[in-house]
């Protein structure tokens, strides 16, 4: 009798507790089984489940357990592949009639292994445009600084550290580019002053006094250049004389024209000439574009500004026009050339010039309404004049657009999807006038030569800006660092197409083009590096940055304060032999508002950070070796506040800043504890606030005329409460009280140093 033929054994199907426990399991992962008794332990031993519990319509991270639980995934996928692999070899090779039933089976779970990799491909490009968010809010108060909530956000799944700061001061919201955002660089100064409240709550403290007598009579001296509100354009016998007004023009044509192209240069002057010869009322508009050209000219016109109170009248007469109920008259080329003037006007003449960000907005939007952001060549045919006019403006509004943007700390709301405009031709401004003229090859330098280097920038700059101050931007430090190396070499070659420009024609740009060129490039680098200039006082990974931060701070402010120690040692170039080739930018920086000073106040306080931190980093029973150079800065930071001052700032903060800051890392070169620094810190404050009361006393006059006493008798001096509010010490007091804000930041190394320089 022949033996029973044996069974094949079947494979095993259900998951290993299903199996134990001999119950019908759905083969599920987990099955239903295990779902109900809450088991944590659903393994099939030997073939895959035929499909995971998810929901089609929701898979998401929660589901899978967030990014963790889609790496899960990823990694489980080669092993039911291969099991797959396996089961169909051995489909295909089997005949028995059970081997040809799980046919269907193994469709099944190829089906499956091809829905989840797609989910997981979809979730993990999820996780990349939308990482899991740390976010931390440090809250720096006292009652003299006020209060900061300063956010901090990281993102650390599946990318590099990330750093991103924005900061809730009063009623206003700080993108990273702006200056309000290095205030976590100054914890120690905050809680320096919250250890001196004690004595500032004394009605006898000399800082206290000194304080709230700065505050009032620097509330007389703006009381008395603030014109009435409106104040309607007066005619043109309100002029000054022509001789004067011929200065100031060519002040203006000098500098800020030369970055800002913004005028025809040769039919500004015909009009202008013609305003003083002919007996007719000239036309309002042109009236008010001549007054903001004086305005703007009259901050380089001496190292006083002795002409504010003049530039700030005409400045209101100008907001006062422009604020008529004449919407659609605004929609010509000369009524964009007059915003743009009043907006740098409000700037450097520092009459709200803390907000011309939400101006901007409305500049930009009203020359798209007008097709300026479309190139000639896809409009109605116009002539090479009219055609290069508009590229000129349009220039220049995509050039104050980014730059109000840095100075705010708000996004540009501008990319370079929205415009097909190209770029100026290479023209000189007579040229424009003839019939059919033809541009010039790029290195022969023409008025328009600056306008046009910066320009090719404008793509790395707007993408700068973005990256500092867009909502979803995504702040890796390897993206920093590509942004750096690309900014590097368009810097080189900006340099180099200037310098080529030169040697070519023989001209070259003024001395401020090119300084003011220099200064603003330098500017958006440093500002990629700053959110980690914090982390890099710290960390070594972050050293480059701590590096390019101060290296050019240093350039920064060697370009503010030529007459600095540094300088004197420095050979000067050719360009820098003219009369004129450093008063024109230093005056613009000491008697103008706005971007230029704000950059240069926070080259100082940069430098004073890491000075301090290597004070505190190092730990030696001798004297802490410092860099020369970097001490002078602190010192000279507040020589050159005070010059500010006497031309006309009447706030006090920035200079009260730099003389404790400078205060603070002298304490630390002595060796003084912490619980000794106050009492220096209060002696400093005390010493620059008479130097200040000196200033102003002498600005206001004797006796506290024109109300100055009333103001005086009305400071409570109870409280030091609100005395430095509003904490825009790199600005002056603006007018219309619009608010304040603005801007921080640099950067470089020494082998940027070794590159072609602007100066």
């Amino acid at each position: 009798m022949s033996e029973p033929e044996r069974r094949r054994r079947r494979p095993a199907v259900s998951c290993s507790v299903c199996r134990k426990r001999k119950i019908r399991c759905n083969r599920e992962f987990p099955c239903s089984n295990c779902v109900r008794s809450k088991n944590d332990t659903c393994v099939y031993d030997d073939n895959p489940p035929l499909r995971r519990r998810l929901s089609h319509g929701a898979t998401n991270f929660t589901t899978l357990g967030g990014p963790q639980g889609a790496m899960n995934v990823c990694r489980e996928l080669p092993h039911i592949n291969a099991n797959h692999d396996a089961s169909e070899t051995n489909s295909t090779s089997a005949s028995t009639p059970a081997s040809q039933l799980s046919a269907s089976d193994i469709e099944s779970m190829k089906r499956e292994i091809r829905r989840l990799e797609d989910e997981v491909s979809q979730l993990m490009q999820s996780a990349a445009h939308s990482p899991a968010l740390t976010s931390d809010i440090e809250t720096m108060a006292s009652s003299i600084s006020g209060t900061f909530n300063i956010q901090h956000e990281k993102r650390l799944f599946g990318q590099a550290h990330v750093s991103q700061r924005s900061v809730m001061h009063k009623s206003r919201l700080f993108g990273q580019s702006h200056w309000i955002n290095s205030a976590a660089l100054f914890r120690d100064v905050f809680d320096m002053i919250r250890m001196m409240e004690p004595h500032l709550r004394e009605d006898t403290s000399k800082v206290c006094i000194g304080l709230q007598r700065c505050k009032a009579l620097a509330k007389v001296i703006k009381m008395r250049r603030e014109p009435p509100w409106p104040t309607p354009p007066t005619s043109k016998a309100d002029l000054p004389p022509k001789e004067l007004a011929d200065k100031l023009v060519s002040c203006y044509l000098w500098t800020t024209e030369t970055i800002y192209r913004i005028l025809h240069v040769p039919t500004f002057r015909k009009d202008y000439e013609a305003l003083w010869t002919s007996e007719k009322e000239p036309d309002n508009a042109f009236l008010v574009q001549v007054k903001l050209v004086l305005a703007i000219g009259a901050t380089t016109y001496d190292e006083h500004f002795s002409l504010r109170h003049l530039a700030i009248k005409w400045v209101y007469e100008a907001q006062t026009w422009y604020s008529e109920p004449e919407f659609k008259l605004r929609l010509s080329i000369q009524s964009l050339q007059t915003t743009l003037l009043l907006l740098v006007a409000r700037e450097t003449v520092g009459v709200g010039g803390t907000m011309i960000w939400t101006s901007v907005g409305e500049l930009l939007r009203t020359a798209m309404y007008m097709g300026l952001h479309r190139d000639p060549v896809y409009l109605p045919k116009r002539t090479v004049f009219a055609a290069e006019m508009r590229r000129r403006l349009w220039n220049t509004i995509l050039e104050v657009a980014i730059q109000s943007s840095m100075s705010s700390g708000g996004p540009p709301l501008v990319s370079l999807d929205d415009f097909n405009t190209e770029p100026p031709s290479n023209f000189d401004d007579e040229e424009l006038m003839a019939e059919n003229p033809v541009p010039k090859p790029e290195e022969n330098f023409t008025q328009m030569s600056i306008a046009i280097a910066l320009r090719k920038t404008l793509p790395l700059r707007l993408a700068i800006t973005k990256f500092l101050n867009d909502l979803g931007s995504r702040d890796t430090y390897d993206e920093t660092l590509r942004l750096d190396n690309e900014f590097r070499v368009q810097y080189k070659t900006l340099c180099q197409n200037l310098q080529r420009s030169r040697m070519t024609t023989g001209s070259s740009p003024s001395s401020f083009g090119v300084r003011a060129v220099d200064f603003i490039m330098r500017r958006y680098l440093s500002s990629l590096h700053v959110p980690f200039f914090d982390l890099g006082l710290r960390e070594s990974t972050y050293a480059y940055s701590r590096k390019v931060i101060i290296e050019t701070s240093l350039q920064l402010w060697c370009a503010v304060y030529p007459s600095s120690s540094i300088m004197a040692s420095r050979p000067r170039s050719d360009s820098d032999t003219t009369p004129s080739a450093q008063d024109d930018f230093t005056r613009f920086l000491v008697c103008g508002s706005g971007f230029f000073r704000t950059v240069a106040t926070q080259a100082c306080f940069l430098i004073a950070a890491e000075l301090k931190t290597q004070l505190q980093e190092q730990d030696s029973l001798g004297p802490v070796p410092l860099r020369p150079d970097l001490l002078s800065v602190v010192n000279g930071g507040k020589a050159w506040a005070l010059q500010c001052m006497e031309a006309g700032e009447s706030n006090i903060k920035g200079y009260l800043l730099a003389c404790l800051a400078a205060a603070h890392i002298d304490g630390l070169m002595k060796g003084l504890e912490r619980d000794e620094l106050p009492p220096l810190l209060l002696k400093a404050a005390e010493e620059a606030e008479e130097r200040c009361l000196v200033i102003f006393e002498e600005k206001v006059g004797p006796g506290q005329t024109e109300g100055g006493a009333d103001v005086l008798d009305g400071m409570t001096l109870g409280t030091p409460s609100g005395l430095m509010d509003g904490w825009d010490f790199m600005m002056s007091d603006d007018q219309f009280s619009f608010g304040n804000a603005d801007p921080m930041s640099w950067g470089l190394n020494d082998e940027a140093m070794q590159e072609p320089s602007l100066w």
